[in-house]
């Protein structure tokens, strides 16, 4: 469905008025001045830009939303779309009427688009989940016996931590992607044994915004007898991901990083691991007959495919608004989006960089590709009190903390295995950090106003 003009002209009249609201910031000389060529090209339309948040000071200003790593706004194509269904709901899989046809053909045509968004194998299947958390403990429930898992300490806690019934190996933290490959090929090497093993990891760090060699690691996985899980949470709202490319057997994704609201999530990939295993959930819709024998107990038939997994009432709102977060990217221009977000990052990295006190924090180093994920920390500030004050007299949306990725902050922060604490601490290393993060949808005045706002803190000003 065509974005209104009605609602481009609103988003435009918005992102002008947060541009003056900034224009004070902008005066202390922390921003690159002119905007490259690539940051003239139009973001995507999405829904927020016309919200206004109070300050403590009472007044109110347009919310600059910078923490999308965790949840990114909702296209508004996507939201007209929905909209647009929202009088045809009907249950799914179950009732012969028109409504419930209707939305059963356009649940199973979600499915489809997200497999060709994914480029996914003609055999491979795609299950809805409600995220990627969700999607990775699915595959933790169906890996065969004794199966060996390998993962990374840099991963976000939906990777490390699904895998309570196989055998882990938890591989350190490389310095480039290149030891990556060489510390899982080692690892691989060093089985004792031929049970099966998988790999789990990140495409682009949640915490860094760092690229992972993901090739690199299937081609190491599959060449050790091992196969490989792709956490595509924080790369596929940056980039394109392709199954066949890539050479992964299986990649999670959420809806709600990808510009989709409503708890849906994927997991895609090789079928017969899935097929083996016990439903993920027990109910309806996962069993294909149910008997009552005459002991008193009962013989249970269950699916095979996604519907072994997706037992109960499907989400179909959400598989129909990540499906066509799917096609509004798939349409757009992959390299124009791209290039956009590249010159963002840039401005925003250089404008930390140009700000005293402001520490940057990277695993592969500063020239590693990534995406528009920035982490930081700023001296004579706990990082927690400098997201609240971002927001109470700036209007600036960022998280702080260690980003459910705790050894990997810990890490890049100097501290130690086994600290305890999410946020505080005072002297020493600092035990948290500042995230900003921003996406397809992300007016260029976002970035400059933080860039303002943190030129006008790390100065000491309150």
């Amino acid at each position: 469905m065509p974005v209104s003009t009605a609602a481009t002209a609103t988003a435009t009249a918005t992102a002008t008025a947060a541009a003056a609201a900034g224009r004070t910031a902008l005066a202390l000389g922390a921003v690159p001045a002119p905007a490259s060529p690539a940051l003239l090209a139009e973001p995507l339309p999405v829904l927020g830009l016309d919200v206004t948040v109070p300050l403590a000071s009472g007044r109110r200003v347009p919310y600059a939303a910078l923490d999308q790593a965790a949840s990114a706004p909702v296209l508004r194509q996507v939201w007209d779309e929905i909209a647009e269904y929202a009088p045809y709901y009907g249950s799914v899989h179950r009732g012969a009427g028109h409504l419930s046809q209707l939305s059963t053909e356009l649940y199973e045509d979600a499915r489809e688009t997200v497999a060709r968004f994914l480029d996914c194998r003609a055999d491979d299947q795609v299950v809805f989940t409600r995220a990627t958390t969700d999607s990775l403990n699915l595959l933790a429930s169906a890996l065969p016996e004794d199966c060996r898992v390998y993962v990374f300490e840099t991963e976000h806690h939906a990777a490390l931590l699904p895998w309570r019934g196989a055998r882990v190996t938890f591989l350190d933290a490389p310095a480039s992607p290149a030891e990556a490959v060489s510390l899982l090929t080692d690892a691989l090497a060093a089985r004792d044994d031929d049970a099966p093993a998988l790999v789990c990891v990140t495409g682009a760090s949640n915490v860094t915004g760092e690229l992972w060699p993901v090739r690199e690691l299937a081609d190491a996985a599959h060449a050790h007898g091992a196969r490989i899980v792709l956490d595509a949470a924080q790369l596929a709202p940056h980039r394109p991901v392709s199954v066949r490319e890539l050479g992964v057997d299986w990649v999670a994704l959420s809806g709600h990083k990808l510009y989709a609201p409503f708890g849906a999530g994927v997991l895609a990939g090789r079928s017969d691991w899935l097929d083996a295993a016990e439903p993920y959930l027990a109910g309806g819709g996962a069993s294909r007959s149910v008997v009552r024998r005459q002991d008193g107990g009962l013989d249970v038939a269950w699916h095979t495919g996604p519907a072994r997994h997706e037992a109960g009432s499907p989400n179909v709102v959400g598989a129909l608004a990540l499906a066509a977060a799917c096609r509004v990217l798939t349409e757009a221009d992959p390299a124009l989006l791209a290039g956009r977000e590249e010159a963002l990052l840039a401005r925003l990295r250089e404008g930390l960089a140009a700000l005293p006190g402001v520490r940057v924090l990277s695993l592969f180093g500063d020239d590693a590709p990534r995406v528009g994920v920035v982490s930081f920390v700023v001296d004579g500030w706990d990082s927690a009190d400098l997201a609240e004050r971002l927001a109470s007299s700036h209007g600036i949306g960022v998280r702080a903390g260690l980003f459910c990725a705790h050894p990997l902050v810990r890490r890049l922060l100097g501290g130690t295995r086994d600290a305890a604490a999410e946020c505080g601490g005072t002297g020493g290393s600092p035990l948290n950090a500042v995230r900003a993060s921003f996406g397809v949808g992300t007016p260029v005045e976002h970035v400059d106003r933080l860039l303002g706002a943190l030129a006008d803190l790390a100065g000491g000003d309150a």
